[in-house]
């Protein structure tokens, strides 16, 4: 039997096992749209804007481990997808993204809406399709799949014009697909690295995303058991590795704990498992790690000695790698390496800052934390800035897989369309977005999509008056020349009750954990607009050009001056 085009689009998302859509209509697909009709398995999100559909797709992707799925129109359409689609392709997250064309004899004739998207899309995409022949859909669609999963995932855009999708085929889906097995790592660079984890006197983990990707939070968690070794996380990281744990250290890098910055400098071996070595987490090229071996775990090559110069590559899966590392590994005591990043933690705590009467960020979201870390299955999602740092640090995520922001691109705005999608794809859960005033403002109209699909979203605004963490710097490094970064505000309230959405502002110290609270047991979407003090800095830093030595603390917080223990000649010393 016959059908068209648009209906192969259909089945075929279904046999990909695709059951939510995030996208917005237009002219050039709506033969898809009109094919959807005939699809209530197939579950469409209506967003207010396509980027929202992309950044609602990637949440999605990353918390239920599928392919998210977006869709726009032609040009407009297609050219406000691309953030999203750059963003995923930074953050290793796979999609695929379908959009209209118009028809074949209007294209390249400058016709409405007309845009060469794939030309557009192919540098911020593992692939892109232009589909000529409706014959080929099924082909595309399965191939899209594919490449969007293989190796390091990534997004894909299939690009449909509208008579492709109108004519009539005969639809045979593929019923196999070519897959490229993954790269295996090295037998002999495996033992090697073992070999050294043995002998290593002061050794230390790194998780990326690459361990969320490759599901291997067991994994990770019985080798630094077995082999007694401190873990630290990047950005992407957080969540890999439950962070009450005792060798939990939290976050390395620019806004890193100052213990996880300094075991980066006086460790001799550093493993990064899944992450980049990007410019966030070593500070000045060429002083990172210098006194330690380097290996690093990834499943593409062209990351190997991008940023830092690894002595051993493991290419390769991580969940596969780290499987067939743990047989080798033995079980170190490492008394002294504990000891001394124990009193590194003492004398130098990156989370306590000075009690005061107003309310702080910090405050806020160590209020928070407190809701979270007792949750059952909690989600939190954010935007870009100062309170992306602060979120980072401060919550101490329960459960493996369980942080969502944006970290590669670092896209302001979004903090609401990626609580959409994660509160799809992990529909139990309950999602805390924590936003910054000023990238709420970029995607706010995301509350209608909240509001129509009466997501239980809790939405906790940072709202210090200002784009913080521009001000920061200005602040820091530009001589107080505070420019283009106080911002107004809406009436928060005001503004969630015209969307039928509960919302309460707070300015009081003593309001803070009452509203987190009502937030959290009240069952439909909540909005707290939290008053900040306006110049709080995110501190621990590594400033611009320094490496993680020189990490600058919270120059309020008093520390521990004296070490306890005598360590050998050459490690960092308290300043």
């Amino acid at each position: 039997m016959k059908i068209t085009g648009a209906i192969g689009v259909c089945e075929a998302l279904l046999k990909e096992d695709v059951n939510v859509i995030f996208g917005f209509p237009g002219g050039a697909i709506l033969p898809f749209y009109d094919a959807l009709w005939h699809y209530p398995q197939l579950r469409h999100i209506l967003v207010r804007h396509e980027q929202a559909s992309a950044h609602a797709a990637e949440a999605y992707a990353r918390v239920s481990g599928k392919v998210g799925v977006c869709v726009a129109t032609s040009g407009p359409g297609a050219t406000n997808l691309m953030t999203g689609l750059a963003a995923a392709k930074m953050d290793s997250t796979p999609m695929v993204a379908i959009t209209g064309q118009v028809a074949r004899a209007f294209m390249g004739k400058e016709a409405f809406q007309e845009c060469d998207t794939v030309a557009m899309a192919t540098p911020v995409v593992k692939k892109a399709f232009l589909v000529m022949d409706p014959n080929d859909i099924a082909w595309t669609i399965r191939e899209a799949f594919r490449v969007a999963t293989e190796g390091r995932p990534g997004p894909v855009l299939v690009d449909l014009p509208k008579d492709v999708q109108a004519e009539e085929i005969e639809f045979e889906y593929p019923k196999t697909s070519e897959v490229r097995p993954a790269p295996r790592a090295s037998a002999s660079k495996i033992e090697e690295t073992a070999r050294l984890l043995n002998e290593a006197q002061r050794p230390v983990l790194i998780a990326g995303r690459g361990v969320h990707i490759s599901r291997a939070w067991d994994e990770l968690a019985q080798l630094a058991e077995k082999a007694n070794v401190p873990v630290l996380n990047t950005l992407h990281g957080t969540s890999a590795f439950i962070r009450h744990h005792p060798l939990a250290m939290g976050m390395v890098g620019m806004h890193g704990m100052y213990t996880s910055n300094l075991a980066t400098v006086e460790a001799d071996l550093i493993i990064g498992v899944g992450m980049r070595f990007d410019d966030r987490v070593i500070g000045r090229p060429g002083s990172f790690g210098t006194n330690a071996k380097i290996v690093h775990m990834d499943i593409e090559k062209s990351q190997i000695d991008k940023n830092v110069k690894a002595d051993i590559a493991l290419v390769g899966d991580v969940q596969e790698t780290l499987d067939a590392l743990l047989p080798l590994v033995r079980h170190e005591p490492r008394h002294a390496w504990l000891e001394r990043l124990a009193d590194l933690d003492h004398g130098h705590p990156s989370l306590d800052v000075p009690d005061t009467e107003v309310v702080t960020p910090q405050y806020v979201l160590r209020e928070l934390n407190k809701i979270v870390e007792h949750s059952a299955d909690p989600v939190v999602v954010t935007g870009v800035g100062q309170h992306q740092m602060w979120a980072a640090q401060y919550m101490f995520m329960p459960s493996v897989n369980s942080f969502v922001s944006s970290g590669g691109l670092g896209v302001m705005g979004f903090e609401i369309p990626a609580a959409i999608g994660a509160q799809i794809g992990r529909p139990g859960a309950t999602v805390w977005s924590v936003a910054g005033d000023s990238g709420i403002q970029m995607t706010l109209q995301e509350f209608a999509t909240i509001a129509q699909e009466h997501l239980p979203v809790k939405i906790v605004i940072i709202n210090n008056g200002y784009s913080g963490m521009v001000r920061q710097w200005q602040e820091l490094f530009y001589d107080h020349h505070y420019k283009a970064v106080s911002i107004s505000s809406p009436d928060y309230v005001k503004l969630a009750d015209a969307y039928g959405i509960a919302a309460m502002k707070v300015t009081e110290k003593d309001q803070v954990g009452m509203a987190l609270a009502t937030a959290a047991n009240h069952p439909g979407p909540f909005v707290i607009d939290f008053r900040v003090s306006p110049e709080e800095n995110v501190y621990p830093m590594v400033p611009p050009g320094a490496s993680l030595a020189e990490t600058v603390e919270d120059p309020r917080v008093v520390h521990y001056r004296q070490p306890i223990h005598v360590w050998p000649e050459g490690l960092v010393s308290y300043p």
